[in-house]
């Protein structure tokens, strides 16, 4: 978090405060509602950054947050804040992603919050994510602030976004605030709101001490930097500490708060948001979720953690150049340590060579990671065909799941298949209801309800296999739609289907990292799509190249690659066919002899071929 600070801000961040003067709290909102510039808009009224050191998404630290508009990582930061009641107040705020995908960040910001700014657009209204955080919130239990922001734009329509509110969510109209975040208009309202709505954090009367780890990071001179909510007790520099999961030992050498920079202070009491630096080396150490105890007074339970995040879009992850195998193993584990919702296991491909099977939150997750490991740790990757989890109930009764396609087990062994399926929310202008319910139905949705908030806008509820969503049908809602659209979704069960393992077989041999699980009903249409594709591809060689789609030994779908061909007949003018023939048929005997010695290399662009069969 590298930014300004001013002398007076961090001053204030180190001043000491009764807990009651405490307020921890988050903003949480559909994606592009404006929550990153109403937290630059606090930061700068409560003078926590100066008017000379602002700029735009200041929390926003990645390249990718500034270079996407969106925020990837919950950020915490401390101000003071000064109120009119005359008392000076320890504002604690994270600023959450909106993207369906990171809403693992924000349930882990929420829970070290006792209230939340739910922060609606006064032009788009509710939205998917609007509601589905809200419901995070409800269920933290939660003080809940709405409020409606880009009131300041010609085509705000602040009533229907309140009656929006109310039909949707149920919050009552009156206890709204409007703002404009890029204006500044209406924060000194939500700064007072904050104080009086929000509760202080309740204070155990405890001898024992527990932290929190809501978030850690990797400083190459420092080591793991932890960051934690302390709900009992206090740390200070010089304790040591315990991680209860790990049963690790440590001494803190540092402890402090983001202002929004790092600013060291004497210690963390009960109720404040900060990080501690104790010399950790080993990634494995710390985990999101754990408690923080003093090791010489042990707490005796951990605190309650966190629900285990279950990733449920799997994709293998490979260097480029297989001598880079052991800088990728450093690059996925900083950044598993940095994002608790990714996981990645070893594995082995006959294709690729060494490499990770890695679990996403979604496809978006998935390009996030991606785009890290490239940017961040400079690893040139291959991705594989990303697919979801499956649930296989063998004929002995016992139950597997399967989440690459090598792991499926015999056709001959298998009972029952079955893949995830979701509850889907889609918020949609009246007048593309029609095609919305086309494209759903298309991708196998049952329909579960229907409701109209206001006079424009429509929310549907459907059920529909998680398998269908991860392939571009995001952008063919958007396309559908205009971009008017937004959906949200959970995961609910297990639905039973026929599935398959449809391998790709590049002159006769087969090719681990193109080999899919699909329908079996939509298993030709994939195989053809997928040959084609590869077809345009695969270079030419010397010798005819075929690439075939198969299920088990039966072939679904071929394309040929033409050799590419010398004319050996340019020298005969005129005189008997046959001479010509003879050279075209040494030609050919020469091009079968080189097919079966010559091997084909796989361009990259192929790999990501897989992920691009539904056009």
């Amino acid at each position: 978090m590298a930014c300004g600070l001013t002398a007076s801000a961090a001053e204030s961040a180190k001043m000491t405060v009764a807990s009651d003067q405490i307020r921890n709290f988050s903003i949480i909102a559909h994606i592009d509602h404006g929550k990153s510039t109403l937290a630059d808009r606090i930061l700068t009224r409560t003078g926590t950054v100066s008017e000379r050191e602002m700029r735009d998404q200041l929390l926003d630290s990645m390249d990718l947050e500034r270079e996407r508009g969106i925020t990837i990582k919950a950020q915490a930061v401390r101000m003071s804040y000064k109120a009119k009641d005359g008392k000076t107040y320890q504002l604690n705020m994270i600023d959450t992603p909106g993207h369906v995908d990171f809403s693992y960040e924000v349930s882990r910001a929420l829970a070290g919050c006792e209230g939340a700014l739910l922060l609606v657009d006064a032009a788009q209204g509710v939205q998917a994510q609007t509601i589905a955080n809200a419901y995070l919130a409800v269920d933290g239990d939660l003080e809940i602030i709405p409020v409606i922001n880009k009131i300041d734009l010609p085509n705000a329509n602040v009533q229907e976004t309140l009656d929006e509110l109310e039909a949707a969510i149920g919050l009552e109209r009156t206890s709204a605030l409007m703002t404009s975040a890029k204006t500044g208009q209406g924060v000194d309202e939500i700064l007072e709101a904050i104080v009086q709505r929000i509760p202080p954090p309740p204070i155990k009367d405890t001898e024992h001490t527990r932290a929190l780890i809501f978030d850690s990071s990797y400083d190459n001179f420092r080591g793991v930097i932890t960051y934690v909510r302390v709900f009992e007790g206090e740390i200070k520099v010089g304790d040591k500490v315990r991680f209860m999961k790990a049963g690790r030992d440590f001494e803190v050498t540092e402890v402090g708060c983001f202002t929004p920079k790092m600013t060291p202070l004497n210690s963390l009491s009960a109720g404040e948001v900060g990080y501690i630096v104790a010399a950790i080396k080993e990634i494995s150490t710390v985990k999101v979720g754990d408690t923080v105890t003093l090791a010489t007074n042990p707490a005796p339970q951990p605190l309650a953690g966190y629900r285990e995040s279950k990733p449920f879009v799997f994709a293998g992850l490979f260097p480029s150049v297989t001598d880079d195998f052991d800088e990728l193993a450093v690059a996925v584990e900083k950044i598993n340590l940095n994002d608790a919702s990714f996981i990645a296991e070893k594995e082995t491909s006959e294709a690729l060579g060494f490499g990770f099977r890695c679990g996403f939150l979604g496809m978006l997750h998935m390009e996030i990671i991606q785009e890290r490991l490239e940017r961040e740790y400079n690893v040139n990757l291959i991705m594989t065909s990303p697919n979801v989890t499956y649930r296989v109930t063998l004929t002995s009764g016992e139950v597997v799941v399967i989440d690459k396609p090598s792991d499926l087990p015999d056709p001959s062994r298998i009972d029952l298949t079955e893949e995830p399926y979701i509850e889907g929310r889609f918020l949609v202008p009246k007048e593309f209801v029609g095609p919305t319910i086309t494209l759903v139905q298309e991708k196998r949705g049952i329909q579960k309800g229907m409701q109209y908030l206001g006079l424009e806008r429509v929310m549907m509820t459907y059920e529909m296999p998680l398998s269908e969503i991860i392939f571009e049908f995001y952008d063919k809602l958007k396309s559908i739609t205009r971009g008017y659209a937004s959906f949200d979704y959970e995961v609910q069960g297990w639905w039973p289907v026929d599935m398959v393992r449809m391998d790709i077989l590049i002159n006769g041999e087969p090719v681990d990292a193109l080999a899919s699980l699909v329908r079996r009903d939509a298993s030709q249409y994939r195989g053809r799509a997928l040959c084609e594709k590869l077809r345009r591809i695969v270079p030419r060689q010397q010798f005819e190249v075929a690439i075939q789609a198969a299920i088990g030994g039966k072939i679904i779908a071929r394309e040929t690659v033409k050799p590419m061909r010398k004319n050996v007949t340019a020298k005969c003018y005129g005189g008997d066919i046959t001479r010509k023939r003879k050279l075209l048929e040494k030609q050919k005997e020469g091009k079968k002899r080189m097919r079966q010695i010559g091997r084909v290399e796989i361009p990259q662009e192929a790999f990501l071929a897989v992920l691009k069969t539904d056009e």
